[in-house]
């Protein structure tokens, strides 16, 4: 696995060791980089069941402002720690050790929002739509902020989340990548009022 595009390109990555994770295929990666390229730029990021950090790293390289990333499995957190310092990209990430969900109540207790959310959660595990209704009930989303999730044709992301819209959905074999887009109609007026 290695970063595809950016100023880190080229960059070989480790995988954890005994962790259940999959890491995103060099194919799936480089076309929803394709995909995103326009919101990836200057974003902050939050990459959730993180893994190896391959994504948010994927995302730094290529201009990202910065980025979170969220995992509580002891592996993971050595070798995303070890590949944020050999693409020397730590100073513009932040690591958090600890659950899914304990990090998104972190996060929203230092009211922080996010551009563009990563959720690659272990498959089948139901962890889907929670996870998304807790981005959006823990305002971690700013307007217009692209929710980007890879899972299996087994467990369908959920459509009647509020404000948070399916825009566009690829299938590569098993793994399919569903984008939302956050649309809060509330920051939309007040977007409005104030121009």
């Amino acid at each position: 696995m290695r970063v595809i595009g950016g100023a880190q390109k080229g960059h070989i990555l480790h995988m954890p060791r005994g962790h259940t994770s999959r890491p995103t295929a060099d194919r799936v990666k480089e076309s929803m980089f394709s995909i995103i390229s326009a919101v990836v730029a200057d974003a902050d990021v939050l990459d959730l069941f993180a893994g190896s950090g391959s994504l948010a790293i994927e995302a730094l390289s290529r201009g990202a402002r910065q980025a979170v990333l969220v995992d509580n499995h002891p592996q993971a957190l050595i070798c995303i720690r070890k590949n944020l310092e050999k693409t020397r990209l730590t100073d513009r990430a932040r690591v958090l050790g600890v659950s899914v969900k304990k990090g998104m109540r972190i996060l929203a207790a230092e009211n922080r929002a996010f551009d563009l959310v990563f959720m690659d959660p272990p498959y089948d595990r139901g962890l889907v739509a929670p996870t998304l209704q807790d981005l959006v009930q823990h305002r971690l989303l700013r307007c217009y902020a692209l929710v980007v999730v890879e899972h299996t044709f087994k467990e369908e992301v959920p459509t009647d989340i509020a404000n948070l819209p399916c825009i566009r959905k690829e299938v590569y074999g098993d793994t399919i990548l569903t984008l939302l887009r956050f649309c809060n109609d509330r920051q939309i007026n007040k977007g409005e009022e104030d121009d």
